[in-house]
């Protein structure tokens, strides 16, 4: 069996875990809302309308912050057309998804449904077809207490007290051709630092995302977000970050190691920042909002014939995920955390039904597809500190990143409980991995819970009828000897391991 070891010290620490990196996306795409969150008349939903089972699996999930309403629907929506009595909303068209959008859930209904979830709502202004008065106007009917026209229809409409949203994303991929009110990067700094800059003026302590790069394949990445924080620098705290990815061609190697992507990404869009705010000679650091990633099989949703009519909630990349994807989106997690430093939002997209880890049937069942239980297991197990880790491990050859190392990890040390949490990936197919972690620079720990996502097949999935084939089990043989901890890494896996200090220590 092949061998690896991680290098860990509670004294060498990256940054605090943000709670706000287990975020999540809701768009009106698809079914999402509607069929997703939202479903009167389900045998699960409340009096508001909203699905029990999605809500009590979304709490399972542990998200902590959802983005919302888009993405690229938001680059076309009219914020007001989602407010006061529901039989007088006007029904529109979205160009970006080729559909109708009923507005029979807006933000006074999203923020509800945000509060009995127990999460944060980080809002997205459309900056495509809109601008600084509509930014304006959205804020003030969202966070105003009363007293203004905009704050009081709010009151009107059965929301007495304010929304109290405080992260805003100004626009949605702007740098993407495909976006309605696509524009250029200097056009859109100038707009995003005007933009900004009325909106403290109204708000002072909110926070504010500027459009990055959709991609890091775009033509634009690094020019892109060099020009806009020139304009838009002192207005703006974070640079937002987009990634999704697949499968391609076979090459399940190159897929297993798609974190050496996003660590790439995250690297060059914090010395993008950083080189812009030396120019400026700021003492301030942009962080990065990674809020678009996932696994999303985009090739295949790019074949799709593109839809005749203009239909309600149609199925719209609903993609159905496998093990192998489960470890990726394990292992971009890692990568996550492993940069708190500096990316201090994240969002995995979406969260319901398109590209999502819980999927529902219209009238029927909802039920975790296999990325769900990383991310869960996550969420709920990271705490403290995120702490520095060397991996030695060997390596393979992939098409696409060169060699690789099979094993990745991250570790989180909460001080005060003396817990730690090894999280942990083995990206090779046909091979465990024998796992050392040195221990002497802790307290005497013991095992508490041991998790592995793992299985004989990369391609099984889980479905509505066999919801759990691939779910979490406890990861037999791992032990405490000493002052090491030991454990063999199943092929194609996505580990976490939880340690406290033994009793009576």
């Amino acid at each position: 069996m092949p061998s690896a070891s991680l290098r860990l010290d509670p004294a060498h620490a990256v940054a605090p875990v943000n709670p706000r990196t287990f975020g999540s996306f809701v768009e009106h795409m698809g079914r999402c809302v509607y069929t997703g969150i939202y479903e009167p008349g389900h045998p699960t939903a409340d009096a508001d309308g909203f699905r029990g089972d999605v809500l009590e699996l979304t709490r399972e999930l542990g998200v902590t912050l959802v983005r919302y309403p888009g993405g690229n629907f938001v680059s076309g929506y009219r914020w007001e057309d989602g407010t006061g009595p529901r039989e007088s909303r006007p029904v529109r068209r979205d160009l970006a998804w080729h559909s109708l959008e009923t507005n029979e859930v807006g933000i006074d209904e999203f923020a509800r449904w945000a509060r009995k979830a127990g999460l944060e709502v980080m809002y997205a202004l459309n900056l495509g077809t809109r601008g600084v008065q509509e930014a304006l106007d959205a804020h003030e009917y969202l966070n105003q207490p009363s007293g203004t026209a905009l704050s009081d229809l709010r009151r009107a409409n059965g929301s007495e007290e304010p929304h109290g949203v405080r992260i805003f994303c100004l626009g949605n991929e702007m740098d993407g051709p495909w976006q309605t009110g696509h524009k250029t990067a200097h056009e859109y700094g100038r707009l995003a630092a005007e933009t900004a800059r009325a909106l403290r003026s109204a708000d002072p302590g909110i926070e504010l995302v500027a459009c990055g790069s959709s991609g890091s394949g775009m033509p634009t990445f690094g020019a892109w977000e060099s020009t806009v924080l020139e304009l838009a620098y002192d207005q703006v705290d974070y640079i937002s970050a987009h990634a999704y990815y697949e499968e391609l061609d076979g090459d399940l190697g190159s897929f297993l190691a798609s974190s050496r992507d996003m660590d790439h990404f995250v690297d060059s869009v914090v010395a993008t920042a950083d080189s812009v705010g030396a120019r400026l000679k700021s003492t301030k650091k942009i962080n990065v909002s990674f809020d678009e990633w996932n696994v999303w099989y985009l090739s295949r949703f790019e074949n799709d014939p593109k839809p005749e009519t203009w239909d309600v909630a149609p199925r719209v990349i609903e993609d159905h995920y496998n093990l192998a994807d489960a470890v990726v989106v394990g292992s971009l997690l890692i990568s996550l955390l492993r940069h708190s430093d500096r990316v201090t939002v994240a969002c995995q997209a979406q969260l319901v039904n398109v590209i999502a880890p819980i999927m529902t049937e219209p009238g029927g069942r909802a039920w975790r597809q296999t990325i769900f239980h990383p991310f869960a297991l996550t969420s709920r197990l990271a705490r403290g500190t995120v702490l520095h880790v060397g991996v030695d491990a060997p390596t393979y050859d992939t098409a696409k990143f060169g060699a690789v190392p099979t094993v990745d990890a991250v570790a989180t040390h909460d001080e005060a409980t003396g817990e730690l949490v090894v999280f942990a990936v083995n990206r090779s197919l046909d091979e465990a991995t024998a796992l050392t972690v040195p221990l002497a620079a802790f307290a005497d720990l013991e095992l508490a819970e041991t998790w592995t996502v793992a299985g004989d097949d990369p391609y099984v999935r889980n479905t509505a009828d066999e919801p759990d084939r691939v779910a979490p089990r406890p990861l037999e043989g791992a032990s405490v000897d000493g002052s090491s901890l030991t454990a063999a890494l199943p092929p194609c896996s996505w580990s976490a391991l939880r340690l406290v200090p033994r009793a009576g220590a």
